[in-house]
C-alpha cells in the first residue's frame, strides 16, 4: 500500500503492474477541437508532451527491463536499481523545482499548458504509480533470487552459525558507528542528510514504564546491504540488521515497534549571475544543497502515529511527497547485490576492442589520424584510445600544447593523470573544468585544484552557460609546420561510463577542424566570440540556426518533389521551437525518424501535424548516448549524398541556448558511411530493444518480428568501425545492414 500526501490533497494512483509491455500516456489528452483541425492544433499547447511525465515514461521503460525474462536475473535486478537511482535524481531536481515554483506561487505554464501546481500533482501521481510497480517488481525478483540461492534476509531466523555472525557483525561493525538519539524536548531533532535513512523506535523504559522515542540515523559510510558469509548467498539490509538487534542497542527498554524512513532533499543549485568568485560560490552552494528542503519522505513499516506526526512536523514538508510502503525503500541500494559472484546470472562479460587502425600503425595514434580521420564507437571500441591519445601527447617531445574540456571525468581519471603528466613535461596545458556539472561539482573542484598545482591553466568557463562540448586538442610540431589533432566526442571523458554508455569519438587532423577548435577554446577562455567557423556549429551562437537551415533544406526538397528525410538520434527532445520546425517538415512531406532514449515532448503520428514522424526509444544492455543528425539532401537515406553530423547537444533549450556545445559534419567518406550506414541504421533497424512512442505518449515494445535485430549484439559481435581492413583481410565478413522501406 502506498500513500501520497502533499500540501493539497491528491488523487490516489491506480495500482501498477510489475510486468509492463506498454507504458501509459505522458501528458494531457489532445484538445478534441484542436485535433480536428491541424492549423488549430499547431497553435495548441497540447501538441507537446509534458516534459516531466515524458521523463517518467522513459524510466518506466527502464523499469520494465527488470521484468524482461530474456535478461539474466542479476541484470534484471540492476535495472530495478537503476530505475530507483533515476527516480531519486528526478525527484531531487525536477520535482523539487516544480515544488519551489508552487511555493513561490508561480503560475506560468509549461509548453504543454500545465501550471506548476498541475504539473506537480500529475508528476506526484505518476511517481506513485512507478513506486508501486517497483515494489511489485521487487517482490517478484526477490522470490526468483531465492530460487537461485540468493536470499534477502528480513526478520526470519537463520541457522545458528549465521545468526551468531550477524550478532558479532552488529557489535563490531555497526554499533561503534551508529548513534541512537532520544527524541524529546531535551534533545533537538537531528539533521537528516539527503538520501538519508533512519529508524524510529518506540520504546518503554523498564525502570519506570516511561515511553521513549529513539532515532537511529544510518551513516552514509555503512553499506546498504551486507552479505552474510556462506556458500549460499544471504543479504540483509543495514536497516533490517539494526532493527533485529534493537534489544542489544537499547538494553533496559522494551521495543514496542519501529519504522524505517528515508528522505530526499532539493538538490538543484541555482547560479547567481553576480557571483564574484565562482569556485567559492560553488563550494558554499554544495554545502547549502545538503540542507535543501525535504521534497520526499518515504515511510516503511507500521509507523507509530505519534512518530509519523513528529517526522512530518520536524521535517517541514511543504509541497512534499509522502509515501508509505510495506516493501523496500531506496531501490538504488540494490546495486550491491548485483555484484554477487554469480556469472551465470549476469550478462556475458564483454571486452571492448582496441581500434584496428591504430594497431596497424604500431600504436602511433597521431600517425593513424594523419592517414585518415577515425571514428570509434564506445563501448564496443575501447575508451583507452582516448586516454592513449593524451598519454602519447604528454610524452611526445614534439607536442607543444594540449587543450581539453572536462565535464564529467569520474573519481579515478586517467585523463587527469595524462594532463598532469603533460604539464610536468613542460607542455602548455589548458583545461576547461565545468564545475556546474550537476552532482559532479565537488569532484570537479577537486580535479581543478590538482591540475592547477601541476601547472595546468584551469579555466572554469562561463557563469551563465555550462561548457558541455567534448573536445581535446593537441598541437604538434612537425616537418611541415604545426599540426593540430582533435578529438570530438558525444560523451564525457569518463573511463567508467565509457564502458556502459554508447558514444562516438571522432579523431581528425583536418586543418579547418583545428582552427575551429582553437576559436572555441579562445571563446571559452577569453570570451573571444568567433566571427565565423569553417566546420563547427557552436551553441549558443550558431548551432540552432544551422540546424534550422538543414531542416529547411529538407522542407524545400520535399516541396520540390525530391527525396526528403531526417534521421536523428539524441537523448532528449524538449525545445518547442525545434519541435515546431520538425512538425513543419512533417507537414511538408519530410520523412522523419527519431531515436530518442529519454524525454520527448514531440507527439508523433498525428494526422495533419506529425504523421510523417516516427519516434522510438532503445533501452538495453548499454545506455544509448550517441547524438547524430542525418539529412537526406536530395537522395534517399542512407546515401553518400546525405549530410551527417555528430553533436554533443540534445534537442533541448538548455543545449541550444544556455550551453557551449558543438556539432561537426562527417565529411570523410569512410567516417560518413560508418556513422550513417552502421550506427544510425542499426538503431533504426533494432527490434529487440526498441519501444515505439505513440501519439498519446505511451510506449509499446516492438515485440517479435520476422527479422529480429539487436543493435548491441550486432556491434559486440562484428569488427569495429575503425580500420576494418585487417579484419576483412582475414576473411571475417561484416554483415551489411540494409533498410527495409516502411519497416522503420
Amino acid at each position: 500500500m502506498t500513500e501520497i500526501v502533499t500540501h493539497e490533497e491528491l488523487a490516489r494512483a491506480e495500482e501498477g503492474s510489475a510486468r509492463h509491455t506498454q507504458t501509459g500516456p505522458t501528458g494531457p489528452a489532445l484538445d478534441p477541437e484542436a485535433a480536428k483541425d491541424a492549423a488549430l492544433l499547431a497553435n495548441s499547447p497540447t501538441r507537446y508532451f509534458n516534459r516531466e511525465l515524458s521523463w517518467l515514461a522513459f524510466n518506466e521503460r527502464v523499469l520494465a527491463e527488470a521484468s524482461n525474462e530474456t535478461y539474466p536475473l542479476l541484470e534484471r535486478l540492476r535495472f530495478l536499481s537503476i530505475s530507483g537511482s533515476n527516480i531519486d535524481e528526478f525527484l531531487m531536481v525536477r520535482v523539487a523545482g516544480l515544488a519551489g515554483q508552487v511555493r513561490r506561487k508561480i503560475e506560468e505554464t509549461s509548453i504543454d499548458g500545465l501550471t506548476p501546481s498541475q504539473a506537480l500533482a500529475a508528476t506526484h501521481e505518476k511517481v506513485l504509480e512507478l513506486e508501486q510497480i517497483q515494489q511489485d517488481t521487487w517482490a517478484t525478483l526477490k522470490n526468483e533470487l531465492g530460487k537461485a540461492d540468493i536470499h534477502i534476509v528480513g526478520e526470519e531466523e537463520l541457522d545458528a552459525e549465521r545468526e551468531q555472525w550477524l550478532r558479532d557483525y552488529f557489535v563490531t561493525d555497526i554499533m561503534p558507528v551508529i548513534t541512537p538519539q532520544a527524541i524529546d524536548p531535551a534533545h533537538p531533532f537531528p539533521f537528516v542528510a539527503n538520501q538519508g535513512i533512519g529508524v524510529l523506535f518506540s520504546l518503554t523504559r523498564e525502570a519506570d514504564d516511561a515511553p521513549v522515542m529513539e532515532m537511529v540515523l544510518i551513516p552514509a559510510p555503512l553499506p546498504r546491504f551486507v552479505r552474510v558469509p556462506g556458500e549460499e548467498a544471504a543479504w540483509i539490509s543495514i536497516e533490517d540488521m539494526i532493527c533485529r538487534n534493537a534489544e542489544r542497542l537499547f538494553p533496559g527498554f522494551r521495543v514496542n515497534g519501529y519504522g524505517v524512513f528515508r528522505i530526499l532533499r532539493d538538490s538543484d543549485l541555482e547560479i547567481e549571475e553576480d557571483a564574484e568568485d565562482l569556485v567559492r560560490y560553488f563550494r558554499s552552494a554544495i554545502q547549502r544543497r545538503r540542507r535543501g528542503l525535504v521534497i520526499v519522505l518515504q515511510l516503511q513499516g507500521k509507523f507509530d502515529p505519534a512518530a509519523e506526526d513528529m517526522l512530518r512536523n520536524q521535517l517541514g514538508l511543504d509541497q512534499a511527497l509522502i509515501m508509505k510502503t510495506e516493501g523496500l525503500i531506496g531501490f538504488s541500494g540494490l546495486s550491491a547485490i548485483c555484484d554477487e559472484d554469480r556469472p551465470e546470472l549476469k550478462f556475458e562479460p564483454y571486452s571492448p576492442r582496441y581500434p584496428e587502425r591504430i594497431l596497424e600503425h604500431d600504436g602511433d595514434i597521431f600517425a593513424a589520424i594523419r592517414e585518415k580521420d577515425i571514428i570509434i564507437q564506445h563501448p564496443y571500441e575501447s575508451f583507452e584510445v582516448v586516454i592513449d591519445f593524451l598519454r602519447q601527447a604528454a610524452r611526445d617531445p614534439d607536442v607543444v600544447a594540449i587543450k581539453q574540456t572536462l565535464y564529467r571525468a569520474g573519481k579515478q581519471s586517467a585523463i587527469i593523470s595524462a594532463l598532469i603528466a603533460a604539464a610536468e613535461q613542460g607542455k602548455s596545458v589548458t583545461a576547461v573544468v565545468e564545475i556546474k556539472a550537476r552532482f559532479d561539482e565537488e569532484q570537479n573542484l577537486l580535479w581543478a585544484g590538482q591540475l592547477e598545482r601541476a601547472g595546468v591553466q584551469v579555466i572554469y568557463g562561463f557563469i551563465d552557460w555550462k561548457t558541455h562540448a567534448k573536445i581535446s586538442m593537441v598541437v604538434r610540431r612537425e616537418t611541415e609546420g604545426y599540426r593540430t589533432y582533435c578529438h570530438f566526442g558525444t560523451g564525457n571523458y569518463h573511463p567508467i561510463t565509457a564502458r556502459i554508455y554508447t558514444d562516438l569519438s571522432y579523431f581528425t587532423a583536418e586543418p579547418a577542424a583545428g582552427r575551429d577548435a582553437g576559436k572555441l577554446f579562445n571563446f571559452i577562455t577569453g570570451y573571444v566570440e568567433p566571427e565565423a567557423t569553417e566546420l563547427l556549429s557552436i551553441s549558443p551562437m550558431s548551432l540552432r540556426a544551422n540546424l534550422y537551415n538543414l531542416i529547411d533544406v529538407e522542407i524545400a526538397n520535399a516541396r520540390a518533389g525530391k527525396p526528403a528525410a531526417i534521421w536523428a538520434k539524441m537523448n532528449s527532445l524538449t525545445d518547442p521551437d525545434l519541435i515546431d520546425r520538425l512538425y513543419a517538415a512533417s507537414q511538408a512531406g519530410v520523412d522523419i525518424d527519431l531515436v530518442i532514449r529519454g524525454i520527448c515532448c514531440l507527439r508523433p503520428g498525428i494526422e495533419g501535424l506529425s504523421e510523417n514522424i516516427a519516434v522510438k526509444s532503445v533501452i538495453g544492455r548499454f545506455l544509448e548516448h550517441v547524438r547524430v543528425w542525418a539529412f537526406a539532401n536530395g537522395a534517399d537515406l542512407p546515401s553518400r549524398q546525405a549530410k551527417v553530423f555528430m553533436t554533443s547537444a540534445d534537442g533541448m533549450s538548455r543545449n541550444l541556448d544556455r550551453r557551449v556545445e558543438i556539432m561537426i559534419p562527417m565529411r570523410n567518406d569512410t567516417v560518413h558511411d560508418q556513422v550513417l550506414d552502421q550506427v544510425m541504421l542499426a538503431n533504426l533497424l533494432d527490434t529487440e530493444q526498441s519501444w515505439l512512442v505513440a501519439e498519446d505518449g505511451s510506449s509499446q515494445r516492438v515485440g517479435e518480428t520476422e527479422n529480429p535485430f539487436n543493435l548491441h549484439r550486432y556491434f559486440m559481435t562484428n569488427p569495429s568501425l575503425s580500420g576494418r581492413g585487417a579484419s576483412l583481410a582475414s576473411g571475417r565478413k561484416v554483415p551489411k545492414l540494409s533498410l527495409r522501406r516502411g519497416n522503420i
